[in-house]
């Protein structure tokens, strides 16, 4: 029993060290999680590196290369052939991180349509999901029936 319980611990001794590692490589500290999110902080192009919708992994082709701009006030993301395919004005329900997002399309045929979700900052990386208008409203960060994520990286 000893040696099952040394094995535990030194599993989650490793477990720490290699988060500690990924969060060291992106930039982010310990303190950025208790950092209020706000719209300044999110300023800037992003990278999608990986997605969810309604469950299941997006699949790398419908990813690679989209790049999301965000503003103080907007949200426009684009393809690898900068082919916009959704924008909206945005706005942050809360100065916490993660934050309430409500994103408002201004895509012709959606115009109007509201996505709310939650929205996080942790160094370089952007965690974004929410529910399309129909969808539950997500309370964290898997998604289910509805509701789609996305981790993005500041694009240099």
């Amino acid at each position: 029993m000893t040696l099952l319980k040394l094995a535990i611990g030194l599993g989650l001794l490793m477990m720490a060290g290699s988060a500690a590692v990924v969060q060291a490589q992106q930039g982010e500290t310990s303190d950025d999680k208790d950092k209020p999110c706000t719209p300044e902080d999110l300023v800037g192009r992003y990278m999608i590196v990986s997605g969810e919708k309604y469950g299941m992994p997006e699949p790398e082709e419908r990813i690679k290369g989209t790049i999301v701009t965000f503003t103080k006030d907007s949200v426009v993301v684009a393809d690898r052939e900068k082919k916009e395919l959704y924008s909206a004005r945005y706005k942050l329900g809360s100065e916490k991180n993660p934050a309430d997002i409500v994103m408002i399309s201004k895509v012709e045929g959606s115009a109007g349509e509201e996505a709310r979700g939650l929205i996080k900052k942790h160094g370089q990386t952007l965690h974004l999901i929410y529910a399309l208008p129909t969808g539950e409203i997500p309370t964290g960060f898997k998604t289910k029936e509805k509701q789609l994520m996305f981790v993005m990286t500041k694009a240099e």
